[in-house]
């Protein structure tokens, strides 16, 4: 899982170190002996006088320059070394500092405010751990405390992780820094670290604060995290605790002291890191076969309120018309023909407008349900109470939910906004602005199709269905975009929306689009089948009319048969249904 650099997977040599892990995790033997015998067969094994394999590129990397790193504050394909966190903070967000009265004292732009150990990513390795849980053991012996202002979390995506942290007697240490165990799994990088205490909320309220959350997960895009903190910093759990120990992120971790000491001297982070023999030395001790073992024999039991749900048998799913976590989604309620179905899209209006680097978080948020939104108002008119509300993700399996969830990223900007942040726009021809969902709706019901129209990387960032699902249930038609993340692009298809790329040189700038025209898009059929163009026409208010050539980005003959289908879901059904009479 790599989509930082557009890959789907990152592929790494089969060798001893890799057969080493599968015992140390307790894979079965005949599993191990199977991933031997097909490497070494295949030629992936790696040996130290196997030939070097043959790439048609190769890249090299001087490890001497691998310096300590974080990511952010928006993104988690933006790196940047320890030492220029701070001038990073200052040039995303200015120079100007804000404070607000905490606790006696002043909790000023760019507290850390959340500092969470999380199950993304790195968790799963025992070396970052350890090492989270050694730095937490030099800085109490110190005399270091984190700072009154830092929720701080330890979700771990694994049992076994707590098991090896006790066993090396981290855990104390670790509680006595506020890193207590919260859960695990995923938690903060999905907006599930819940509410900041109310004295720090109503600081970053008050003072219109811009604060930041330092979390070894491995997303940190806009209104992701939660909605009061706008910086967002990707850091291993050892430099997560080094922050909840600074208390801010515009500080020079490597050359400014974190803290004052017990007998009043300077600490620096150098201090209190852990050496790498000292960081093996642990993983050699407390990290065992047996904790493995004992764990994961028995991870599909559940305690004794998962066993007692009741759940129904019978071929078919017995859906719950009251549930507002589960829905019968309405994608076969119209199934289109393949044979007719694709034509030319005309009256189309634009729901929404977009920059660079759209995310897949900016189109279908995963975090917080705001309490203003149209999914809140759905579901408290299903009596769900706000403190019940739980998050996007969690309601993913509801239609109603997402569908309202769908463009309502608190930090959205949409060029129909009229300068307004989050879901909203501005209906066409009324003039009237509301949120993007109601306006969908009112574009439905006026029988009026949509477009979507962005700049670079549209859909960038984490893979998710529900980016394209929301916006077909929505009545989007179709994109209009300068590039696409490549995933998206092929999930925007399997949804049956049609993804349009401007032709090299144009961008809805060059363009001289507005999104207040009505749009027409010809050529679809032969776009779709061979061509590849279609053109598209924008007609404004006052009958000015543009044309311009757009590329059809439906790459391969079989996503055109899933859009012919109107999406790969109606698709696979048709197959399914065929398969079933062939086979009776």
């Amino acid at each position: 899982m790599a989509p930082e650099y557009g890959a789907t997977i990152g592929f790494f040599p089969v060798d001893e170190q890799t057969l080493e892990y599968l015992r140390l995790t307790n894979r079965p033997a005949d599993l191990i002996e199977l991933v031997e015998a097909y490497a070494k067969e295949q030629g992936l094994f790696l040996t130290a006088d196997a030939p070097d394999p043959v790439y048609n590129d190769t890249l090299e990397l001087d490890l001497s320059t691998v310096v300590p790193s974080l990511a952010g504050p928006k993104r988690p394909q933006d790196r940047i070394n320890l030492p220029d966190v701070k001038a990073n903070f200052t040039a995303a967000f200015g120079t100007e500092t804000k404070s607000a009265d905490f606790e006696g004292g002043k909790l000023n732009d760019a507290a850390v405010v959340i500092a969470a150990i999380t199950s993304c990513t790195n968790t799963s390795n025992p070396s970052v751990l350890i090492a989270a849980g050694l730095v937490a053991k030099k800085a109490v012996a110190k005399g270091l405390t984190t700072k009154p202002w830092v929720k701080t979390s330890l979700a771990p995506g694994s049992k076994v992780v707590m098991d090896y942290m006790n066993d090396a007697q981290l855990m104390p240490a670790m509680e006595a820094l506020g890193f207590h165990l919260v859960g695990f799994g995923c938690t903060t990088c999905i907006g599930n670290s819940g509410p900041l205490p109310d004295n720090v909320a109503k600081a970053v309220t008050d003072g219109k604060l811009t604060v930041a959350a330092v979390l070894s997960g491995n997303r940190n895009f806009e209104g992701r995290v939660n909605p009061l903190v706008k910086a967002n910093y990707l850091a291993s759990p050892p430099l997560v605790v080094a922050y909840a120990l600074a208390g801010r992120v515009d500080i020079d971790l490597q050359n400014e002291p974190i803290g004052a000491g017990s007998d009043g001297q300077p600490v620096y982070l150098k201090d209190i890191w852990p050496t790498n023999a000292e960081v093996q030395q642990a993983v050699a001790a407390s990290v065992r076969q047996e904790m493995f073992d004992k764990e994961y024999s028995v991870v599909f039991e559940g305690d004794p309120q998962w066993r007692g749900i009741e759940t129904a048998t019978g071929d078919l799913f017995n859906w719950d018309e009251k549930s507002t976590y589960i829905r019968r989604p309405p994608y076969f309620d119209a199934m289109v023909d393949p044979e007719t179905s694709v034509n030319d899209l005309s009256g189309l209006r634009a729901l929404a407008v977009l920059g660079d680097s759209i995310t897949t978080d900016h189109i279908s948020p995963a975090g917080n349900i705001a309490k203003t939104s149209p999914a809140a108002e759905y579901l408290m008119s299903h009596g769900v109470a706000p403190q019940d509300f739980n998050q996007y993700g969690a309601r993913r399996g509801n239609h109603e939910v997402m569908m309202r969830g769908t463009f309502a990223n608190i930090r959205l900007k949409n060029a129909l906004a009229g300068g307004v942040e989050g879901g909203v726009t501005t209906h066409i021809p009324s003039g009237d602005r509301m949120s993007i969902y109601d306006a969908a709706m009112r574009y439905k019901n006026e029988g009026v199709g949509t477009i979507v129209i962005a700049g670079k990387e549209y859909g960038s960032g984490s893979s998710r269905d529900w980016a394209a699902k929301g916006p077909q249930l929505q009545g989007v038609k179709a994109a209009i975009a300068e590039s696409y993340e490549r995933i998206h692009r092929s999930n925007l298809i399997g949804m049956g929306i049609l993804p349009l790329q401007f032709s090299a040189g144009d961008t809805k700038e060059s363009l001289g689009l507005t999104g207040t025209e009505v749009f027409q898009i010809t050529g679809v059929r032969e776009g779709v089948n061979s061509t590849k163009r279609a053109k598209v026409k924008a007609v404004a208010a006052d009958g000015a009319e543009k044309s311009f050539e757009v590329v059809v980005r439906i790459d391969t003959p079989m996503e055109a048969e899933y859009y012919r289908h109107g999406g790969i879901l109606q698709y696979v059904l048709r197959q399914l249904a065929a398969s079933s009479v062939h086979t009776h």
